[in-house]
């Protein structure tokens, strides 16, 4: 059995004048991330290493902080140790730390004064061997001897969830795209539509009772005198309408508002008057995971309820054109279920083998398929290992395909709910990408959702015309 770790201080007795002590740190991304979290320093010159080069000042007070809890933390744990009070500090930053810098960290006992008051010279040097902090500091020491067992620090993770910049970025360049709004009658749908045309987007045409639509901006506090705006007697009206305007060209994205999902898709797959294609409508998540190296796509998590063999081929189509979009050129697609093995008894390890012996014929192009494969096994390369199973997808799909609505509806909210992720939605397979957007959707998401809509539809404009339904699905 392992020893436990002891702190033990050094009392106001036991320390004599030159007695000193020091640690060493490496300067992480990691450190200064975690310093502006717990004071609340969002200074650019702070954070960003790049911006920090131009303004050295800043610089030297931010990771010059840095080094100067360090001094308080050989104060706290070294010398004295535990039962040290910090009474004051004078120090002085003389060169900046940078990312990477090595710094070691010392104090050294210079007075013992009246009141158990003790004055240490305190230096911070980089592994140059430059000074970098000098100054000195005066602690009140204990009197009482303390030996305990060291406190094991907590784990702390800092997840980096700036996927959907890097998304929104992709947009950048290009005009705004016109984009029917179907019944935006709550101050959350005009706010998704105006923040999505204040961020270039999109160009909203904002369409259902006039009068609902100016007290739902009213509420959001957004101006839309700017915005073209198409009067409709109610829901139903305004889903029907907003359709007729992608039929006649004048959109190239459809939006829901305020209205009910069954409304909108009712109009958008009417036989008379409706935006079909050939191929079948199908929902996918844009998931930005913490932390996770790629966005994740699940789908269907909200259209097709027990898709059939042939609808999980149309799915998988429309997510592989979509994954091209958003720049994966080969994406690695998984067929869920609950094991990794074919079970004649479960129709989802069935339906996934017959769906990777598709691709196989080329039934199925642009990606890389494998199934039936389980989540653990299908996103993790450790899992896949621990089962022995050997692919080019297995513990690194980028495209999730569930066995059905009800699986992909608990995956994606477990990600959202208990790992932090957001989830952007699009719905494929119509001739235009269809924007689906919900009240509890942050702004980045809601952006995020636009983005990929934005994305689609500028692909499919510079497609050739026989290929253009199939991207913009």
């Amino acid at each position: 059995m392992s020893e436990v770790p002891m702190i033990e201080n050094r009392t106001y007795d036991e320390i004599a004048i030159g007695d000193t002590a020091s640690v060493t740190r490496t300067l992480s991304e990691q450190d200064i991330q975690l310093f502006a979290l717990v004071s609340g320093d969002v200074n650019p010159a702070h954070l960003d290493a790049a911006y920090a080069q131009t303004d050295m000042f800043q610089r030297v007070i931010a990771h010059g902080m840095w080094g100067g809890g360090l001094i308080s933390a050989v104060l706290g744990t070294e010398l004295p140790g535990p039962g040290a009070i910090y009474l004051s500090q004078s120090l002085h930053f003389t060169r900046p730390v940078g990312l990477g810098d090595t710094i070691t960290t010392s104090v050294t006992v210079a007075e013992k004064r009246d009141h158990h008051n003790i004055l240490f010279d305190c230096l911070c040097i980089n592994q140059d061997g430059q000074d970098v902090i000098t100054g000195q500091a005066l602690v009140k020491a204990p009197t009482e001897k303390i030996r305990r067992p060291r406190i094991a620090l907590p784990e702390v993770q800092l997840r980096d969830h700036d996927g959907y910049r890097k998304l929104i970025e992709r947009t950048q360049g290009g005009g705004a795209v016109a984009t029917a709004v179907a019944h935006p009658c709550s101050a959350a749908a005009i706010a998704a539509a105006v923040d999505a045309a204040e961020a270039g987007l999109i160009a909203p045409i904002l369409i259902g009772p006039e009068a609902r639509i100016r007290k739902a901006a009213e509420e959001a506090g957004k101006d839309i005198t700017c915005f073209n705006r198409v009067d409709a007697a109610h829901s139903h009206d305004a889903a029907a309408k907003a359709v007729a305007l992608v039929r006649a060209g004048e959109a190239q994205l459809l939006m829901k508002g305020s209205l009910h999902t069954d409304e909108l898709m009712g109009a958008v797959v009417s036989s008379a008057s409706g935006i079909r294609t050939e191929r079948r409508i199908s929902h996918v998540y844009v998931m930005d995971v913490p932390d996770h190296p790629t966005p994740l796509l699940i789908t269907d998590a909200a259209i097709n309820i027990a898709p059939t063999l042939e609808e999980k081929a149309d799915i998988i189509r429309n997510a592989i054109d979509l994954a091209h979009v958003i720049g994966i050129e080969a994406p690695k697609v998984a067929i869920l279920s609950a094991v990794e093995t074919v079970n004649p008894a479960m129709q989802s390890t069935l339906d996934a083998a017959a769906l990777c012996k598709m691709a196989d014929r080329g039934q199925i192009t642009g990606g890389v398929l494998d199934g039936p494969l389980a989540f653990d096994n299908a996103i993790s390369e450790a899992a896949a290992k621990e089962k022995r199973i050997t692919s080019p997808v297995a513990g690194k799909a980028e495209i999730l395909v569930v066995p059905n609505l009800e699986a992909g509806n608990m995956l994606a909210k477990q990600l959202t709910f208990l790992g932090g992720a957001d989830a952007a939605g699009i719905v494929l397979g119509a001739r235009v990408p269809i924007i689906l957007t919900s009240r509890a959707d942050s702004l980045r998401t809601r952006l995020a959702s636009c983005a990929v809509a934005v994305l689609l539809a500028r692909a499919a404009t510079k497609a050739a015309p026989g290929v253009a339904g199939a991207v913009a699905a």
